[in-house]
């Protein structure tokens, strides 16, 4: 080969290389993984452990998530065979007009004790009247300050949730019912900081999304913008808050930009464990 063909050749892989790195964003935005998480449970009773709870969150059904996806993600989360589907709200970005369509697709989830859902700050911005509606028509119940609960082998677990922390109005006592501290109590909350104020210790542990994991990760660096009054804290994964633990969830959208960069949304499939009120666990 002679310098001249050896220089366009050499180039041109450059330039490949190039465009390959600047697409990876874009491709991993799409690239919905499955991860596996056990999580103990103050008080959970011996009829519940083993539990299995599809976490999903942050699907923001819009101009960057298509309908495709989401029925991709409904499918690998139905392959899971979930006992219990948990919801923690923002089914939507720029635009009312997506939300029945989304929450439609959601309404494919299977659950053999039950879909439960909350709503985020997206669901508030573009109208929380809709999304209720359409989770309704899906059959999704919706636990925002309120809850149910589940009976198995004469034991109990309450599944319950609250408003969004930032655009909505938090009832921790109507969610919570007539649990008692022999209870155990899976708790929804879409922003996990109202994880810091709470200080009834009936709740074991809350599920939350809202912060996508950063949805940009700079290696050795974490990510540069975390929607949280407490930085890295609550980024993903299982965290202890002041009272209770919370498990975040890097979620399954995107805003805007429509991209994610070492932090591939996920379904969180947790298997539910009996634990003690005085465990704690590591902050991530």
């Amino acid at each position: 080969m002679d310098r001249r063909k050896f220089v366009k050749r050499a180039a041109g892989a450059a330039l490949g290389a190039i465009g390959a790195g600047g697409m990876y964003p874009l491709v991993e935005a799409k690239w919905c993984h499955v991860l596996r998480a056990t999580v103990r449970v103050p008080n959970l009773s011996a009829p519940f452990v083993g539990t299995t709870v599809a976490l999903i969150s942050d699907v923001h059904h819009g101009p960057y998530v298509p309908r495709v996806y989401i029925r991709h993600a409904v499918a690998l989360t139905n392959a899971l065979r979930p006992d219990i589907v948990a919801l923690c709200g923002d089914y939507v970005f720029r635009g009312r007009r997506y939300i029945a369509p989304g929450i439609a697709e959601l309404g494919q989830l299977r659950a053999r004790l039950g879909r439960f859902a909350v709503l985020g700050n997206h669901d508030h911005y573009h109208g929380a009247s809709e999304t209720r509606d359409a989770l309704a028509r899906a059959g999704i119940t919706e636990v925002g300050n309120s809850g149910v609960w589940l009976e198995r082998g004469g034991a109990r677990l309450r599944v319950c949730g609250v408003d969004d922390f930032w655009h909505g109005v938090q009832d921790l006592g109507a969610a919570l019912g007539s649990a008692t501290e022999r209870d155990a109590v899976v708790l929804l909350s879409h922003n996990p900081d109202y994880v810091e104020g709470i200080t009834d210790r009936r709740v074991g542990l809350v599920l939350s999304g809202h912060t996508h994991g950063g949805q940009v990760v700079v290696p050795c660096l974490g990510a540069p913008r975390v929607p949280s009054m407490y930085g890295q804290k609550y980024l993903q994964g299982l965290v202890q808050g002041p009272a209770c633990q919370v498990f975040v969830t890097r979620g399954l959208g995107t805003v805007a930009p429509p991209v994610r960069f070492h932090c591939p949304p996920e379904v969180t499939l947790i298997t539910l464990q009996a634990g003690a009120h005085d465990e704690r666990v590591a902050s991530s």
